[in-house]
């Protein structure tokens, strides 16, 4: 049975689950004529929270849901009207509530004023309505899983002894694991049920294992619940309006059968005669007997069948993340051992017989199939991470007073579980980055003709295998003078430097770089885009700019798709083996001398299809001997980066295509410029993995220090 820890630790994974599901019924709030199923769903999400977090004393979050949840009472009753003010303080409400469980989470003392703040707001609420929120005692329930279970003991509802079912409505009631997960109670269920008139209980445990096979997940236990008449299903669902999608229910006319007069020393038999739900009622509500009930239950037939579609649902299992780690790393290896058998038959001369290749291919074939089933496990989408967005630049808007709204594109595009966590403080930073620095303030915004309220979109999307994640804004764009006039007064860049419009855009990047010339809560001390970028390039990403001024600024992220391997082309330098990652390639080739035209201090053109490209020399820029030869033997690989800037790197040969499994080079042994990582090949020896993106960028820097120093000896 499990001990207190892991009910403790189901409980936070629920919450997580319960505050996406309260965080998306908000914004749905905000929407014009949303469904008042919304305002259900935000409402049993709180209320879940509350009744699990009253199982293990967390007093504090306890008290402040059952606050949020009498607002959110009086707005589902339209006792309050939703109106943007309300709809903030919900707002504000649920990211408290969110800091809560965090807080509860890891043992921390939560942010007592800003809690108390928030519930003077609720009740101010609750008592311009006109109605008095009962006080609200806490007692924490002590849990006892040690202790035997007995079905004898007094279950804290009276149960009247069977009798006949009366011309009424018959409940059949079997709750899952999650109605008890969630903190929910059945007794207070049949409570609730004899209030609305004197009922029947049958207590059906036929279905219970015994105690060393009993599991949590498969309680067992069901009730079968007579009604008296007048008491209609509208008051009986009313009931279950907080449970209905965690546990089996069933509702239709009761039978009635012959009356067998009972006798007291047999109570149990004539229990029995209400023909209790059987075992198999756990998972789904029993079906009419006769074709009496038959004709009679067509109404109750359509719930009964949604609650067994919805017990239908793909099973799911929670699995620690470094048993997936150590499973692709387990991965990671096999292709290494694939590589190097691939190497030994080249070696014994076997690569020719037609066996021997067939059998390597399926293990490739089976490798890469692993490989990416591993991957789609780890796979999570980036929804989370855009939901906290909003809570993000509510409070940016605050701070800067100025009208913003979030538009989110894309929230299901998956990337590897490891990269989510670590895009929040990016996104974080950009986005309090267009709020501060990319929307104009209202009266600006008017002045120019654009609407007050300032729109940032977050979207995603998977582009030629890598993850695009783009947050822009319609904001007043770079002010590139601006920009190049403070690099030039902090020593950046020399006057006068012959700087590109995008080479502009790359000095926001530069550390201790910001446009602000006051210090803010949100700006001013030139960490935020620095911050984005060496996050970025840590998850082997690139960030690139567009803007136009005057109508605003889009920030690009490009992401792999794993950090585990990538397909590489295998390219020798002098006596080294690198790898060439094959997204970037465009084509390779062998020049004709006519392709080749020579421009400044040695450098060379190569003119492809009209286009003229710059060529870089891979041994040159890694300080590898060039083999004899020279030049004249060389191949040309076209790439183009993901911020559209177009080479030739000059290498010596061209090996082979294959996957590699990454290796981090910064954690082994250090960073090394122009390369990304390492990888392990087939005969043992160690490739680096070569930053195209890094190369060109280099080269355009070295590009524009030669000529800010000609422009400064001139």
């Amino acid at each position: 049975m499990a001990d207190m820890d892991e009910f403790r630790d189901m409980f936070f994974v629920e919450c997580d689950e319960l505050l996406e599901v309260l965080a998306n019924g908000l914004r749905q709030m905000e929407q014009p004529g949303f469904d008042k199923e919304t305002v259900h769903a935000v409402f049993r999400a709180v209320h879940s929270v509350k009744g699990g977090a009253a199982a293990f004393g967390l007093t504090t979050l306890v008290t402040f849901a059952h606050r949020f949840e009498t607002v959110l009472d009086l707005v589902r009753s339209d006792k309050i009207e939703v109106t943007p003010l309300i709809m903030g303080l919900l707002h504000r409400c649920s990211d408290c509530l969110t800091d809560l469980v965090g807080t509860a989470r890891s043992g921390q003392d939560p942010d007592e004023v800003k809690v108390d703040g928030l519930m003077a707001e609720l009740d101010g609420l609750i008592d311009s309505d006109g109605e008095e929120d009962t006080a609200f005692e806490f007692t924490p329930i002590t849990l006892d899983f040690g202790a035997p279970l007995s079905f004898d003991a007094p279950l804290g509802v009276d149960m009247p002894t069977a009798e006949p079912a009366r011309a009424g409505l018959l409940v059949q009631m079997a709750p899952g694991f999650q109605l008890y997960r969630s903190g929910n109670d059945p007794m207070a269920l049949l409570a609730s049920l004899q209030k609305l008139g004197d009922c029947d209980v049958v207590l059906n445990d036929e279905s219970v294992a015994p105690l060393e096979d009993w599991s949590p997940e498969q309680p067992g236990l069901a009730w079968e619940i007579g009604m008296p008449e007048g008491v209609d299903e509208a008051a009986i669902m009313s009931v279950f309006e907080f449970v209905e999608d965690c546990c089996m229910l069933s509702i239709r006319p009761a039978p009635i059968p012959e009356i067998i007069p009972a006798e007291p020393e047999h109570e149990p038999e004539v229990a029995a005669q209400h023909d209790p739900a059987p075992a198999e009622a756990v998972q789904t509500p029993p079906p009419p007997t006769t074709p009496d009930e038959a004709s009679t239950a067509p109404a109750a037939g359509p719930r009964a069948a949604a609650q067994s579609d919805a017990g239908q649902a793909a099973p799911t299992i929670r699995v620690a993340l470094d048993r997936v780690d150590r499973l692709m790393n387990m991965i990671g290896e096999l292709v290494i051992k694939e590589a190097m058998l691939s190497q030994v038959i080249q070696t014994a001369g076997m690569h020719e017989q037609p066996d021997v290749i067939a059998g390597l291919d399926a293990i490739r074939q089976l490798a890469s199939d692993i490989q990416e089933s591993v991957m789609a496990i780890r796979a999570q989408p980036l929804k989370l991470v855009f939901q906290r967005m909003h809570r993000i630049l509510r409070e940016a808007a605050d701070a800067t007073g100025k009208p913003v709204r979030l538009i989110t594109i894309g929230e299901q595009t998956e990337v590897d579980k490891t990269m989510i966590e670590r895009l929040v403080e990016p996104l974080t930073h950009m986005i309090r980055n267009s709020v501060d620095h990319g929307l104009e303030d209202t009266v600006t915004r008017q002045r120019r003709g654009k609407p007050q309220e300032g729109t940032i979109t977050l979207s995603a999307a998977h582009r030629s295998g890598r993850v695009q994640i783009e947050v822009s804004d319609d904001g007043g764009g770079i002010n590139r003078a601006k920009v190049r006039q403070i690099a030039e007064d902090r020593g950046l860049v020399a006057p006068g430097a012959n700087l590109s419009p995008a080479e502009i855009d790359q000095l926001l990047f530069l550390p201790g770089f910001s446009s602000k010339d006051e210090v803010s809560a949100l700006s001013g001390r030139g960490v935020g885009l620095d911050v984005v970028r060496r996050e970025i390039m840590g998850l082997g990403g690139r960030v690139m700019i567009q803007s136009t001024e005057g109508e605003g600024t889009t920030f690009s992220i490009a992401l792999p798709l794993t950090l585990a391997v990538v397909e590489g082309m295998l390219i020798q330098l002098g006596d080294q083996t690198m790898v060439l990652p094959i997204t970037a390639v465009q084509e390779t080739l062998r020049p004709e001398s006519s392709m080749l035209h020579g421009v400044g201090h040695g450098s060379q053109l190569l003119s492809n299809r009209g286009e003229l490209i710059p060529i870089i020399d891979l041994c040159a820029s890694f300080g590898v001997t060039q083999p004899e030869g020279g030049p004249d033997s060389s191949v040309l690989i076209v790439v183009e980066t993901d911020s559209r800037k177009r080479a030739a790197f000059r290498v010596d040969a061209i090996f082979d295509q294959r996957q590699v499994v990454i290796k981090s080079l910064e954690q082994n042994y250090g960073r090394v410029p122009g390369v990304s990582a390492a990888t392990i090949l087939g005969d043992g020896k160690i490739a680096l993995i070569i930053d195209p993106e890094e190369i060109l960028l280099s080269m355009s820097n070295d590009q524009g220090r030669r000529m800010a120093a000609m422009a400064s000896n001139g």
